[in-house]
């Protein structure tokens, strides 16, 4: 927006797009001018929902069978993490449903809908690893879907901001226990 310095544009409402809003109420939190992205809004937080899950996994089985003089404190961390992960799966599951959509917990098709993978490795660094590896990923992810939804739904974006504070911090973490495992 242009501005000149003897005057300025004035921010106002579109009134048009609020009288839109009154229709149409079936649709709840879903208004006209969302409409035309929700489908492709739902099928990322659908994939990203398979991520999350496939993540709880993940860390639960690593949580379970790390073993090895370290392993007690990283294991735990293992275990918060794989609560952290099952709230964002909660937090995704439940914006779907916002939207009009149904979470689409289905086991048959989880690894191949998430963008990280399962890994059954049993010794610890390779579990760190596998964990971090999972976590690059999902910021790759959850930063492409930032880019891709943008000003379309602004309260998808804002969750998927918040989830990829997150997966950071356990990256950061990851890569710490990488520094020091043996």
């Amino acid at each position: 927006m242009q501005q000149n310095l003897n005057s300025h544009t004035r921010m106002v409402l579109d009134e048009e797009r609020l009288e839109a809003a009154k229709q149409s109420l079936d649709q709840g939190a879903v208004t006209p001018e969302m409409t035309q992205w929700r489908d492709d809004i739902v099928k990322l937080l659908n994939d990203a929902l398979a991520t999350e899950i496939v993540c709880v996994l993940r860390y639960k089985r690593h949580y379970f069978t790390a073993t090895g003089l370290e392993s007690p404190a990283i294991a735990e961390e293992f275990l918060v993490h794989a609560n952290e992960e099952q709230a964002h799966a909660d937090k995704i599951a439940k914006r779907i449903v916002q939207l009009g959509g149904e979470p689409d917990l289905n086991p048959d098709t989880l690894t191949q809908r998430s963008h990280a993978d399962y890994s059954p490795d049993s010794d610890l660094r390779s579990m760190i690893r596998a964990n971090l590896i999972a976590e690059r990923v999902a910021i790759e992810a959850y930063s492409q879907m930032i880019e891709l939804i943008g000003d379309k739904d602004p309260s998808s974006r804002r969750l998927i901001e918040h989830i990829l504070e997150q997966e950071q911090e356990h990256a950061d973490e990851l890569s710490d226990w990488m520094k020091h495992a043996t």
